[in-house]
């Protein structure tokens, strides 16, 4: 009788699970690590051991889990190791050049790596439940055949022996960067895949992005006394670390002992990384919202100036993030001298610390920014890298206009301008290409964040500046600690707006299409002034036209495009402004009358906001003397 109340209760649980995930329409996983690290400084080797406890939210059994040995990558004859050597332009981080600019031949820095130099990740032993699992290493990637499959709505625990050696500073991750800081310990760690409605998501690490299971950390580490760390989470024994951590006015009690073992916490994160140099200086800044922002930065006097100014204006980062976008949930951030260039990670990032300081605070607003786009809405950034760069350059781009005063009208040219670049090239591919599959760095780069970041720019010429931060808002209030998709903020956008938007997300972001608007023809008759629009691109579009007479009086006339079902409100409100009929994509012209003559005409132009991405502007505008 036992067993059979047993058995209902499992068969209630997992038949609760699946109506959930049916009727809310969305689950993700959850894992929670607990893990303790013991570090070498002197051999760069740490052992470690992981328990993870992993929840399968899904309506699938799992047979088989895959973990992330990202380390593995730094290794002669590596995936990583042989795109370098086959892809036309490598990232120059990671490749030196023995020929010349004109002719240049690139030889990989991981090619040559030693073996002390190398990174890896060796698994000892994995359990599962206490029973041993069976499992294998196919480069980055551990792929484990489960003791026992998990049920849905079911939680297992993995125990797992392990050991690292962190290779050369190449990319992200690594020892000795050129800026002299010992550790950047990112992606240092076995890492659970994600699983979700598409499947697994075991990509092998070819260098680009990540995409990572919600959960919480728990984190020791031990390292030499004289280390200071920076990083995600919480640390949880600041009375017994000291270096800045501890509370203000009491005394440091360190325990005896060559080393000092930090405990970290990191709630709702889906990742977790620190840094550690024995020359770092540690400052803090409690903000008005309550978020304490740390700095850890190393004690050279050519950048000490540059740090210092770089506080306050990080608190008002976070000022203006929180306000456009919505509240950071977290109660610390830190910004952290270490890695190759900028980074995000979960409540922190490693940026470089040897720039100007216009430079300084530029790759600090980018980084910031993906706190909210990756780090609370996580998307999958491997198979759409646009949404965390993109969305990402896009506020960035805002907050340092503001904030540096720089009151440019468009604070996007600078995205605009490249998009342009990449779409007269004959290289570009859709933005829905996975970020391992773009023929060159230089198509995905410009994609990625440039054209991203047009995305929400031209979004706003369609649906107003308005509705498109209202969008991002709620957008940030719907998806907040989840997975969203393309889709998923497409819709967001529709229902802010009421326009119907899927032609503006096939277009962008699925095919390679352009747009190309010109006037075609200004004709008198009979005392009015006829205009012929032409559609020359492929992509749709709505039409601003802006008309300037000679007495210097405006007017606006807009052309709803047919499938957007709908007209958005007038984005220059003191002018007077005529909302055309509907113009159909599928007829190439497009003709309105504007009541005066030409000779009263002075000009005529074509989206005056020049947010719309028209790749051949030479047409889109005619003046008259």
């Amino acid at each position: 009788m036992k067993r059979f109340v047993i058995a209902c209760a499992m068969l209630l649980t997992v038949f609760h699970t699946m109506a959930q995930s049916d009727s809310d329409g969305y689950w993700q996983q959850h894992v929670d690590y607990k893990m303790n690290i013991d570090m070498d400084v002197e051999t760069y080797r740490y052992s470690g051991k992981q328990e993870l406890v992993y929840t399968n939210n899904s309506p699938d059994q799992l047979d088989r889990v895959f973990y992330h040995l990202y380390f593995n990558a730094f290794q002669p004859g590596s995936e990583m190791d042989v795109r370098l050597k086959t892809i036309k332009d490598p990232d120059s981080r990671m490749v030196t050049n023995k020929g010349t600019k004109e002719d240049p031949i690139y030889e990989s820095r991981i090619e040559v790596l030693k073996p002390d130099e190398i990174g890896y990740i060796k698994v000892h032993s994995l359990l599962q439940d206490g029973n041993e699992v069976k499992y294998k290493v196919e480069g980055t990637v551990l792929e484990v055949d489960l003791a026992k499959p998990i049920a849905p709505g079911a939680s297992t625990t993995f125990v797992m022996e392990f050991e690292g050696q962190v290779p050369l500073q190449i990319r992200r991750t690594g020892r000795n960067s050129e800026d002299g800081v010992a550790l950047s310990m990112a992606q240092w760690y076995p890492k659970m895949a994600e699983y979700d409605f598409e499947g697994w998501h075991a990509d092998p690490y070819l260098g680009r992005e990540f995409h990572g299971v919600w959960g919480d950390f728990d984190v020791k580490i031990s390292i030499d006394k004289d280390y200071i760390i920076g990083g995600s989470g919480y640390l949880q024994n600041p009375q017994e670390i000291g270096y800045g951590y501890e509370e203000e006015g009491t005394k440091v009690q360190r325990p005896k002992g060559k080393k000092l073992t930090w405990h970290f916490v990191a709630p709702k994160v889906h990742d977790f990384t620190w840094a550690a140099d024995p020359d770092y200086i540690h400052d803090k800044r409690e903000t008005a919202s309550g978020v304490t922002l740390h700095f850890l930065y190393k004690n050279n006097k050519e950048i000490l100036e540059n740090w210092k100014n770089l506080q306050p204006k990080t608190e008002a980062l976070l000022d203006f993030y929180n306000k456009n976008i919505g509240p950071y949930p977290w109660k610390q951030y830190s910004v952290i001298q270490g890695g190759d260039g900028g980074m995000e990670y979960a409540m922190c990032t490693l940026i470089t610390g040897g720039r100007s300081f216009g430079s300084l605070f530029g790759v600090t607003a980018h980084e910031m920014a993906h706190a909210w786009f990756q780090h609370l809405l996580a998307t999958n950034e491997s198979k759409h890298p646009w949404m965390d760069e993109g969305f990402t350059s896009f506020i960035s781009d805002l907050a340092e206009n503001e904030i540096m005063e720089r009151n440019r009208p468009n604070p996007f040219e600078n995205a605009y301008r490249s998009y342009f670049m990449l779409a007269h090239s004959g290289k570009e591919q859709p933005q829905s290409t996975h970020s391992d599959r773009y023929a060159e760095n230089f198509a995905y780069s410009i994609a990625a964040y440039s054209k991203g970041d047009i995305f929400l720019a031209q979004l706003g010429y369609i649906i107003g500046q308005d509705k498109l931060m209202e969008t991002i808002r709620k957008y940030y209030e719907d998806f907040k600690f989840k997975h969203p998709t393309p889709n998923d903020f497409k819709r967001v956008a529709e229902k802010v707006s009421g326009f119907s938007l899927d032609w503006y997300l096939v277009d962008w972001t699925q095919t390679t299409n352009t747009i190309d608007y010109g006037i075609k023809e200004v004709v008198e008759k009979d005392g009015k002034t006829k205009v012929t629009l032409e559609r020359i691109g492929l992509m749709p579009m709505p039409i601003d036209v802006l008309v300037i007479y000679k007495d210097e009086t405006y007017e606006t006339f807009y052309a709803p495009l047919r499938m957007m079902r709908g007209e958005k409100a007038n984005p220059y409100p003191n002018l007077k402004r005529t909302v055309l009929p509907d113009w159909a994509w599928a007829y190439p012209t497009y003709e309105f009358e504007i009541d005066k003559p030409k000779s009263e005409i002075k000009a005529i132009v074509i989206d005056p906001s020049e947010l719309m991405a028209d790749i051949d502007k030479s047409n889109n505008g005619m003046t008259y003397e």
